[in-house]
Order: C-alpha cells, then structure tokens, then sequence
C-alpha cells in the first residue's frame, strides 16, 4: 500500500471514529439553538404584555444643570410589537415631557442584555420633538438609561405603571 493510500485510509479511519462525536455535537448546538429561539419568542411575548398600555413614568437630568430641581417624564405605550424583521418593534406611544404632549408610532430597535431589554435610539428623529439617541433598560418594572439632544444629554429613570384602564380591568376580572 502507497503512503499516499495509508493516509487516506487513515483520515477515513479518523473520520468514522470521529463522526458520532462530531454528529452529537451539532444534534446539541440545534437543540440548543431551538431552545434559545423558544426562549427568545417568551422574552418577547413577556416585553410585548410588560410595554402594552403602559406608562413610564419619571424623571430625567440635563447634564450641566444639575441644581436639584429634576423635570418630569411620561411616555404612554399604548401598544407593543415585535416586528418580523431583526430586534425590530412597533411602538404605539404618547410622550409628554416639558411643554410637549405627542402621539407618535415608533420603530425602535430593542436589543438584549441576556433577558433584559434595551430600548436603542441612535440618531433617531421623532417627529415635531427632534433627533435623539437614547439606551434604556427595562427591568423589573422601572427603567432608566442616558440620552442624548443635539449638544443636551443626561439620563431618564423611572417606573412603569399600567394605565388606569387596565387595572381597573384586571380588577373586575380578578387577573
């Protein structure tokens, strides 16, 4: 037999004894890949009921002008959802802060930290307010991150709350 036929014979060798192994191996990272899938589809459905008729409410700060006296937020989520395409959602909102009051949908980008949430905004214009970037975190029923207006910036916390009407809905159901 030619060396170059043992060393196939070899490789082939190799290859049988390594094939179950080698088979195992990818059985495993499809499991573990369907459950991550699963495991993200429940992340999602829970952001989705977590954000839908919700408000955050809180304050934030301008950095430079830290005197104490912090300016109030609210954001009202009417609906969320999340969009077929990547970390895409949907986000039905009413956002009042300062002398401004505004319905707007939003396609936001919501990224993940593990299981947390992070609502991104990078150089994103929301109509009649102007362009901002922003990361938010949501967990366990607060939020809080650092945003960015132009020259302005500082950071946002707060609490979300369920709007009155679902409560009250809850409340006659007994949910």
């Amino acid at each position: 037999m030619s060396y170059t036929h043992r060393l196939f014979a070899t490789a082939l060798l190799s290859l049988s004894l390594l094939a179950p192994s080698l088979l195992r191996a990818a059985d495993e990272t499809t499991a573990e890949k369907a459950t991550s899938d699963d495991k993200m589809q429940e992340l999602y459905g829970k952001l989705e009921k977590q954000l839908t008729n919700t408000k955050l409410v809180g304050r934030f700060t301008i950095l430079g002008k830290e005197d104490g006296n912090l300016p109030k937020e609210e954001y009202t989520i009417t609906s969320a959802k999340k969009m077929n395409k990547g970390d895409w959602w949907l986000l039905s909102t009413r956002i009042k802060y300062g002398k401004n009051d505004l319905t707007v949908p939003l396609a936001l980008k919501i990224e993940w930290a593990g299981e947390t949430p992070v609502i991104t905004l990078t150089d994103f214009t929301i109509p009649g307010l102007g362009t901002f970037s922003s990361r938010v975190v949501i967990y366990n029923k607060k939020y809080a991150g650092t945003w960015t207006h132009g020259k302005a910036g500082g950071h946002l916390f707060g609490t979300l709350e369920k709007v009155e009407e679902e409560k009250e809905a809850e409340t006659k159901t007994g949910d």
